[in-house]
C-alpha cells in the first residue's frame, strides 16, 4: 500500500514539475552564465599560483584528460603546426607542379602551416642575425588545388618589413598564435595550438592537480571570449597605441599577435583591435564591419547582441572537438537549443516557414544561411567560405548602401536571377521589414 502511495505522490510532482520543465524558456541552462558577474576587461584572472608555471606541452596533460586529449588531437588545432619529416604525408601540395620561380622547395620545408583552406611552408632562416623561419613565396590553395604567390609582408605591417619572403620572419608575425608557449615566453614549446594555448602553463598543475590553471567557463562571459579572440580577432601592434608607434617604427618588431599574453591576463592590455568604423570599408571588413578575411570573427561578434549578454564562443563550439565549423554545421538544432517558437528571444512565429518564408527543409530556411552568410575568403583567388559572425540579418538594402558584393548577402547568394532591390521588395511584401531598416536607403553610404 505504501508502495503504490508513493508512486501516486511521485507521479502527482513529476507531471507538473514535466510541464514547467518544458515550457522553462531554452536560455535556462545557460542562466547562471547569464547572470555572472561582470568583471570588466581590466582584470587579470589567471591564478597567483600559475604565474610562474611554466609550458610543458601537451603530453603532460594526457595522462588525466585522456578524452579531452584525444578529441583535440582530432581536431585542426594539434595540426595547425606539423613537422614534414616526421610524417610526410601532412603535405597536401602537388610539388610537381611548384612554379619554376618559387623561392623554396619541399627539401627544403621544416614544417606545413594549416591545410584545411590553405598551405604555406616554414623554411630555417637567419634573420636579423636571429635563427628564424621565413615562408615560402608561394602557398596551396586547397580549395582550388592551385599554387598561389603569398606575399606575407602585404598586410598592415606592410612598412615594417622588407618586401622579400626571405626576409621575413615568422616569429614575430606568425609563432605567437600557431605555436604554443610563444606568444608569452618567445620559445617554440609546441608546434600546434595545444592545451596551454587556452588554459596556459601547466607544469605546476601536473605536479599538483589542485594546483590551478585559467579555465575560461568559469569566469566572466565577456573575458570567456578572450581565449578565442586572443588569435580569433584582426589585431594591430599594441606599441601603437601605448607608445604612438607606426608601423614604420617598428621595423623588423612589428607583431601580428598580443605579445606576452597568456589566457586569464587581460587580453585588452595586449592586443588592439585592427580598426573599423560603421560605414568605412578596410581590407579586413566591409563597411557594415562583416569579414572580408578570414580570423575576424572576434571582430565581428563584439558588435553582437548574443555577445553582450554573454553567449560565448564555447556555447556554439566545443573547444576540444572544435565541432560546428562553417564547412560542418550543425545545422538548426545548434541555435535552436536556445532560440526556438515560443521562446523569449525568438524566433516569433509559429513555425519556421512562417519565419523565414522559405520551405522547412530548404537551405533558406537554414539558421546560418541568413544568419551567417559567407562574406570572406580565405585568399583573394578563394571561394568565398568564411562565414560571419555578425549574426544580424543583412538586409539587401544594406548590403547595397554600404556598397558591398551582392555576394555577400544571404539573399543573393540563393537568388542570383534577382537584384538587390527586387530581393528588398520581396522582404517588404512579407512585412519582414523593421522600422530602422526603413531609413537605409537614406544613410547616404557610397
Amino acid at each position: 500500500m505504501m508502495k503504490k502511495f508513493f508512486i501516486f505522490t511521485l507521479l502527482i510532482l513529476l507531471i507538473p514539475a514535466t510541464i514547467i520543465w518544458f515550457n522553462l524558456p531554452k536560455l535556462t541552462p545557460y542562466y547562471t552564465q547569464l547572470t555572472k558577474t561582470r568583471v570588466g576587461l581590466n582584470l587579470d584572472l589567471q591564478p597567483k599560483e600559475q604565474k610562474d608555471a611554466q609550458f610543458v606541452g601537451s603530453g603532460k596533460c594526457k595522462k588525466c584528460h585522456e578524452e579531452n586529449y584525444h578529441d583535440w588531437k582530432n581536431s585542426l588545432h594539434s595540426k595547425m603546426i606539423q613537422e614534414i619529416k616526421s610524417d610526410p604525408s601532412v603535405v597536401v601540395a602537388d610539388f610537381s607542379q611548384l612554379p619554376s620561380d618559387a623561392d623554396f622547395t619541399l627539401a627544403e620545408a621544416v614544417y606545413t602551416i594549416g591545410s584545411k583552406f590553405k598551405q604555406r611552408y616554414m623554411i630555417p632562416a637567419t634573420i636579423n642575425g636571429k635563427e628564424d623561419f621565413r615562408l615560402g613565396n608561394y602557398q596551396w590553395n586547397s580549395e582550388n588545388k592551385n599554387w598561389q604567390h603569398f606575399k606575407p609582408y602585404n598586410y598592415w605591417y606592410k612598412d615594417s618589413y622588407p618586401h622579400d619572403n626571405k626576409e621575413f620572419p615568422t616569429s614575430t608575425t606568425c609563432d605567437g598564435c600557431h605555436f604554443t608557449g610563444y606568444m608569452s615566453t618567445q620559445k617554440r614549446v609546441e608546434p600546434a595550438i595545444a592545451c596551454e594555448s587556452c588554459h596556459g602553463p601547466g607544469s605546476k598543475h601536473v605536479k599538483d592537480p589542485d594546483s590551478r590553471i585559467f579555465k575560461a567557463s568559469l569566469v566572466d562571459p565577456m573575458r570567456t571570449n578572450e581565449v578565442c579572440f586572443q588569435c580569433h580577432m584582426r589585431n594591430r601592434d599594441k606599441r601603437i597605441e601605448t607608445k604612438n608607434m607606426s608601423a614604420k617604427d617598428m621595423w623588423m618588431t612589428a607583431k601580428d599577435y598580443p605579445a606576452g599574453y597568456e589566457p586569464g591576463k587581460a587580453l585588452i592590455s595586449y592586443k588592439l583591435p585592427a580598426p573599423f568604423a560603421l560605414g568605412q570599408e578596410t581590407k579586413e571588413f566591409w563597411a557594415n564591419g562583416a569579414a572580408k578575411k578570414n580570423r575576424t570573427q572576434g571582430n565581428e561578434y563584439i558588435h553582437d547582441r548574443m555577445y553582450q549578454h554573454g553567449i560565448t564562443c564555447i556555447n556554439c563550439h566545443n573547444p576540444h572537438k572544435l565541432t560546428n565549423t562553417a564547412q560542418k554545421s550543425e545545422g538548426n538544432d545548434a541555435c535552436m537549443k536556445c532560440h526556438s517558437f515560443g521562446s523569449i528571444i525568438g524566433p516569433h512565429q509559429v513555425t519556421l516557414e512562417q519565419h523565414t518564408q522559405h520551405k522547412a527543409d530548404s537551405k533558406g530556411s537554414l539558421c546560418i544561411e541568413c544568419h551567417m552568410p559567407k562574406t570572406a575568403k580565405h585568399t583573394a583567388k578563394s571561394p568565398l567560405t568564411v562565414r560571419s559572425h555578425l549574426f544580424s540579418f543583412t538586409y539587401p538594402a544594406q548590403t547595397k548602401a554600404y556598397g558591398m558584393p551582392p555576394e555577400t548577402n544571404a539573399c543573393y547568394a540563393c537568388h542570383k536571377d534577382k537584384t538587390l532591390d527586387s530581393l528588398q521588395n520581396n522582404l517588404k511584401e512579407w512585412g519582414k521589414l523593421e522600422w530602422e531598416k526603413l531609413e537605409i536607403p537614406q544613410l547616404g553610404i557610397e
